[in-house]
């Protein structure tokens, strides 16, 4: 949430000022890859849903042991329903031609993950849920490997030619972001309940009262290199691709965020550095307020009254990363002004 809010544009504002070095890397890097391989901006997505899987088990958990799996399941089914239906407004909702409307999207695939995984925890032991997790992510690879697609065969992962793009061009009606696919399609749905799903595992851990601190973090780093490995291992065949969510991408960044977890637990829950990290509490508190928020409050028009035109020009090849951090600035205060007033939107 915190590259939703501005970050990136403060590091495109950085690349204005230089595009040599460690500047131009960090800009680079906020970039989507446009198909194969894996940059940091294709790490936002997935280290989200991952963590949607991890708070899943807070969540659930206490409701699982204070009612039961019914009243649990009826639970999820309306908060995905909920975050699905937000998902359809963020793109633009009823306003515009019924055949314009995205069925499927960013938002929509968090509700689908949330759901998929949700029910999985609620149902499932921990052992069948790992079979299930691993079981998702090797049908995936054996479907978009075996499975031919009209025209291209099979074990085409080219964009255009692979099972999952056709999927979506046969059977995903109404607007599609990619022209005839989405890159929050039908079939690559299965693999991104994978990456939920390995929050939660992430998420037991760290619930787990039989381990301690410095046990937690070793089986998160563990895990997380076991991922990144095997996930960069199985790309040889099976390539780290974000727009179809294959399985070498899920383990990568599962990996990914998984050490950056082991990272923050450390440094904030055991070695209770905290007071720097109050602007990210900030955000995620009322995480779907600040992805809506922008709708509704242009802080980067709020921005450039204060530092735009010729107070903007003064600052010459910074004024790109003035305008950034200002606006970065204006969404910290009001994320601010709403915890401290305890003015949280959730579902």
């Amino acid at each position: 949430m915190f590259w939703i809010v501005g970050a990136g544009d403060l590091v495109h504002g950085l690349e204005k000022i230089s595009k040599e070095g460690l500047l131009g890397a960090l800009a680079g890097q906020l970039h989507h890859k446009a198909w194969a391989g894996l940059n940091f901006e294709d790490q936002i997505f997935p280290m989200f849903v991952f963590i949607a899987g991890v708070s899943l088990v807070f969540s659930l958990e206490k409701t699982l042991r204070e009612t039961d799996r019914w009243t649990a399941t009826l639970r999820i089914l309306r908060r995905a329903a909920l975050l699905y239906f937000l998902g359809i407004l963020s793109y633009g909702g009823f306003s515009t031609p019924f055949e314009q409307i995205r069925l499927l999207g960013v938002l929509q695939r968090i509700a689908l993950c949330y759901l998929g995984a949700g029910l999985l925890f609620c149902h499932l032991r921990p052992r069948a849920l790992v079979g299930a997790c691993v079981g998702i992510l090797v049908g995936y690879w054996a479907l978009m490997t075996f499975v031919p697609v009209p025209g291209h065969g099979a074990g085409n992962y080219a964009e255009g030619a692979n099972l999952a793009n056709y999927v979506d061009k046969m059977y995903l009606p109404l607007r599609k972001h990619d022209g005839d696919h989405d890159p929050e399609g039908l079939l690559s749905t299965l693999p991104a309940i994978a990456t939920c799903l390995l929050g939660v595992f992430a998420g037991k851990i760290l619930k787990d009262p039989n381990l301690t601190d410095r046990s937690r973090v070793l089986r998160l780093v563990v895990g997380g290199l076991a991922c990144v490995a095997l996930g960069w291992l199985w790309h040889l065949q099976f390539p780290v691709i974000k727009k179809i969510w294959t399985s070498s991408f899920v383990l990568v960044t599962a990996g990914y965020s998984a050490l950056l977890l082991a990272a923050f637990y450390q440094v904030i829950d055991v070695w209770k550095f905290r007071k720097w990290a109050m602007p990210f509490v900030w955000i995620g508190v009322n995480p779907i307020t600040i992805y809506f928020g922008g709708r509704f409050i242009d802080f980067e028009a709020l921005a450039k009254l204060f530092v735009g035109g010729p107070i903007g020009a003064a600052f010459g090849p910074y004024a790109e990363l003035v305008l950034a951090l200002t606006t970065l600035g204006f969404g910290f205060w009001f994320l601010r002004f709403l915890y401290q007033r305890k003015i949280f939107l959730r579902v």
